[in-house]
C-alpha cells in the first residue's frame, strides 16, 4: 500500500537511526517512544497487557488510573501489525506536528488531549480495551482534511485525495474481515475536532459571535510547551 501520496515526513540522511529518531518532533517522538517501550515491556514480561487495558471499574473504583494512559500506548505485541500501526502513528502524527501545528505545540497537545478525553468518555459504552488505534485514526482524519489537495494511491490501483484516506483504510479493514469500531471512533472524534477547531471559528467570525475559539489551549499549557506569548493570548 502506498498511502504516502505527495507528502513527505522528512529528508533522507545518512545519520542512521539515532538521527532519524531525534529528527521526529518532540510530541510525536514522546508518543512513539511510549508506545514502543510499552510493547517492549510486554514482550520482555516486565508488564502484562492485562494491566494496561481500559476498564472503567478498575480505573474509577479501584484507583488504577494509569490505565487512562496505557490504553493509548499499547498496540499489540511486536508483529507486522505493530509495525503497521507505528508507521501510521509516526507518519501522520509527525506530519501534523511539522505542518499544520508547526510552532503551535500547545495546540497540538490540545488536539491530542481533546481526542483522549472524548474517546475515554465513549469507551465504557462500546466495550473497547485499547484506544491507541482510534487516536491514530483521528490524526489521519485531521491531516487528511487539512491537506485536501494531496493525491494518494492505494496499491497503485486507484488514486484519491487525502480527505478520503481514513475511509479507504476503514473499507480495507472491512474487506479483510477486521472490526471497524476503533476506526469509526477515530473518524467521529477527528471530525468533531476538525469542526470545532476550523469550521466553528469561521462561522463565529461571519456571524459576529463573541466566542470565536473553543479549543484555545490554556496559558499554563502554552507555558509548558514553550509557546507562551502574553501579547497574543490577551487578544479576543
Amino acid at each position: 500500500m502506498d498511502f504516502g501520496g505527495a507528502a513527505a515526513i522528512g529528508g533522507v540522511d545518512n545519520g542512521g537511526f539515532d538521527f532519524m529518531y531525534m529528527d521526529i518532533p518532540v510530541i510525536s517522538r514522546l508518543y512513539f517512544t511510549g508506545a514502543f517501550l510499552t510493547t517492549a515491556g510486554c514482550a520482555l514480561d516486565i508488564i502484562s497487557p492485562f494491566s494496561l487495558y481500559f476498564n472503567f471499574d478498575l480505573i474509577f473504583f479501584q484507583g488504577q488510573i494509569w490505565r487512562l494512559l496505557t490504553t493509548y500506548l499499547f498496540f499489540g505485541m511486536f508483529s507486522i501489525d505493530f509495525i503497521f500501526h507505528m508507521y501510521f502513528l509516526v507518519r501522520y502524527c509527525r506530519m501534523l506536528e511539522e505542518g499544520d501545528f508547526r510552532g503551535r505545540t500547545a495546540n497540538f497537545v490540545m488536539m491530542i488531549m481533546f481526542g483522549v478525553i472524548l474517546m475515554t468518555a465513549v469507551a465504557p459504552f462500546v466495550s473497547v480495551h485499547f484506544l491507541g488505534s482510534s487516536l491514530t485514526f483521528m490524526m489521519v482524519y485531521v491531516w487528511g482534511r487539512r491537506n485536501e489537495d494531496i493525491r494518494m494511491s492505494f496499491l497503485g490501483v486507484f488514486t484519491f485525495h487525502a480527505p478520503y484516506l481514513p475511509w479507504v483504510m476503514l473499507t480495507f479493514s472491512m474487506l479483510l474481515g477486521n472490526g471497524v469500531l476503533m476506526d469509526a471512533i477515530g473518524i467521529i472524534v477527528g471530525h468533531t475536532y476538525y469542526f470545532l477547531e476550523y469550521v466553528y471559528p469561521a462561522v463565529a467570525e461571519i456571524r459576529g459571535w463573541r466566542r470565536k475559539k473553543i479549543l484555545e489551549p490554556p496559558r499554563i499549557l502554552h507555558w509548558i510547551c514553550g509557546t507562551y506569548h502574553g501579547q497574543d493570548l490577551h487578544r479576543d
